[in-house]
């Protein structure tokens, strides 16, 4: 059978391992700290010796609810925690604590927009685990064991296969992953491992009347976006073809894998022969309680919801008037997204305060390597600075060169303004000397323009920066302007 004679569609569904923002482990004390010495960072507990007992850690519960809350998700009135048994060297107790039958938050949806369509997947369940260690291939002719990370609290996010197409996936992604950092939950270093996707792939394929689907592949711990578009990509690809070399490639006559990406080569390896639930013989953690969570509880965890970044970034193009791109750069940081708000309720008009944020402000902070929700500019001098242009006090070319000295001083835009004499002269006469030396240092461009109509937008733009070149920024950019339009449109004597 050829390709030409089928139709097919993919099908993903995701899990997502989201690393909890916490300073300990989650049955431990243990410190949770990227890149420390190996094994530094273990204890009774995570290495699984006799008689340790873990404690959990509130905090990864409470963020794991706020997470679950802000998916859509209900929250368990009662949740358990379960052993969840398989052996490998990085998993020093043999089991892994999770849970099973009764996960903290199910029954979600996350929706992300995406052009004139809804990128949509229902959210079957979050739960909270702990992570193993960490097995290195890097010494020849050995393995080595770090379990600095055992013990780690992970948020896994399971949904239902919703997902059909390579770029819905890469987009959803990349919307979770803005949620997680937006809400404090985790810092999301990819990376570092903070957080892990895997998709979980097949193709439902229609041939003779007759609908097959493929066994089910999981690609394993990806750790960027693009791994993800293009491990999808490709297996979609590999599940078609397999199946048209061999129809009997189908769903439960052939068992389910679990894959690995190669990003040199850009294709998927197989690893082993995907579990099912009744592989790792769960049943019940004896050592911990079951977590009862009260409607209260919940209301005092939903009270922490923050706007949130999707709900956001439509506020400002409907009611501030952004740029679809302007607010989705402001908002994908939530202290630079607090910052702007605070900063037109201090009265900066929101077109103008965008402006200044996308260009010098993003600017200034990409130089300092920090967001500009941290450049430690308070929201209020943002938003003077961004009214005096407004008004016509100073220009942009000025708003700049002030903004990087309130970097270093905490007096107000309008005392820098005066004191690095950059308040806008209004004066027209003034002014009009300006355009006076302009076109007479300019005769070539003066008279190109006159000449050729097509050619008067700019040169009009080229003199005023003359004009506010000679002026030392002084000059105001629109009455510069007009009074160049007024005298290239004005009868000539010769």
């Amino acid at each position: 059978m050829k390709e030409s004679d089928i139709t097919h569609r993919l099908i993903v569904g995701f899990e997502i391992h989201v690393q909890l923002a916490t300073r300990s482990k989650l049955f431990c004390g243990c410190a949770v700290e990227f890149g420390a010495a190996p094994n530094s960072r273990t204890c009774p507990v995570c290495l699984g010796l006799p008689g340790a007992l873990p404690v959990l850690n509130r905090r990864a519960f409470e963020l794991s609810m706020l997470t679950g809350l802000a998916m859509g998700c209900d929250i368990a009135p009662v949740t358990k925690w379960d052993r969840k048994s398989y052996y490998y060297p990085d998993l020093p107790k043999n089991y892994q604590i999770s849970q099973y039958d009764v996960p903290l938050a199910h029954g979600g949806r996350f929706e992300v927009p995406h052009g004139d369509e809804t990128v949509s997947a229902r959210i079957i369940r979050a739960h909270l685990e702990e992570d193993a260690g960490k097995t290195l291939h890097d010494t020849p002719g050995c393995s080595l064991v770090d379990l600095n990370r055992a013990g780690t609290p992970l948020l896994e996010i399971v949904t239902e296969p919703d997902i059909s197409s390579a770029e819905d996936a890469h987009v959803f992604c990349t919307e979770l992953h803005r949620l997680v950092t937006y809400l404090g939950v985790s810092h999301a270093n990819m990376q570092m491992g903070q957080m892990r996707f895997e998709p979980n792939i097949n193709v439902a394929i229609e041939a003779d009347g007759r609908e097959y689907r493929t066994p089910i592949s999981e690609v394993k711990n990806l750790n960027s976006f693009r791994s993800v578009r293009r491990a999808i990509e490709f297996e979609y690809q590999r599940q078609v073809q397999d199946w048209l070399a061999d129809p009997g490639y189908v769903f439960k006559e052939r068992p389910n894998e679990n894959r690995g990406w190669d990003d040199d080569r850009g294709v998927t390896v197989f690893q082993r022969g995907k579990e099912a639930a009744h592989d790792y013989r769960y049943f019940p953690e004896p050592d911990l309680t079951q977590v009862e969570v009260t409607r209260a509880d919940v209301a005092e965890i939903r009270e922490g919801l923050p706007e949130l970044p999707i709900p956001r970034r439509r506020r400002l193009i409907e009611d501030c008037g952004l740029s679809a791109d302007d607010a989705a750069t402001i908002v994908s940081d939530r202290a630079t997204a607090d910052l702007f708000d605070g900063a037109v309720r201090a009265g900066g008009p929101p077109s103008t305060v965008s402006k200044q944020f996308v260009n010098f402000w993003a600017k200034l902070a990409n130089d300092r390597g920090v967001s500009i929700g941290a450049l430690g500019v308070a929201a209020a001098r943002m938003g003077a600075l961004a009214r005096m242009v407004d008004e016509g006090t100073i220009n942009a070319t000025a708003a700049n060169r002030i903004a990087e000295r309130m970097l270093e001083s905490s007096e107000s835009p309008d005392a820098l303004a005066d004191a690095m004499g950059l308040v806008a002269v209004l004066d027209a006469d003034q002014t009009r000397e300006w355009v006076d030396q302009v076109f007479a240092a300019n005769e070539k461009a003066v008279g190109d323009a006159v000449s050729n109509p097509k050619k008067a937008k700019g040169a009009v733009g080229f003199l005023r920066g003359q004009v506010m070149k000679i002026s030392g920024g002084k000059a105001n950019p629109k009455l510069a302007g007009e009074l160049i339009e007024a005298r290239l449109a004005a009868p000539r004597d010769d």
